[in-house]
């Protein structure tokens, strides 16, 4: 088990969408997700910043953010390249984090 940190930006005045589309995360994305290894996974938001701070586990070898080849993922990242900070092929822009810290 391999535990995963990041952060993203959401762009202004999009926490209720963002909420929104969460909520009704695709079924098949979600046993996508799990099939891959992630699981315990979380996503915070820094009202202050507007920056997203995403917490997984993983069972596997990558994370949700190295899954740019599976065709589900890339069509969810689509879905969201409105209302967050992404790359030119609509993959979110992430900065890995550091563990510094963990308490069992």
């Amino acid at each position: 088990m391999k535990s995963k940190a990041f952060k993203m930006r959401l762009k202004p005045g999009m926490e209720e969408e963002y909420r929104k589309r969460h909520d009704k995360i695709w079924p098949e994305l979600t046993q996508q997700l799990r099939q891959e290894g992630v699981y315990d996974y979380s996503i915070f938001l820094d009202r202050d910043t507007n920056t997203l701070v995403g917490v997984q586990k993983n069972r596997g070898i990558a994370g949700s953010q190295e899954m740019g080849d599976n065709e589900l993922v890339r069509k969810w990242w689509d879905y969201m390249a409105d209302i967050i900070d992404v790359n030119p092929d609509n993959s979110p822009v992430t900065v890995e984090l550091p563990e510094m810290f963990y308490m069992e």
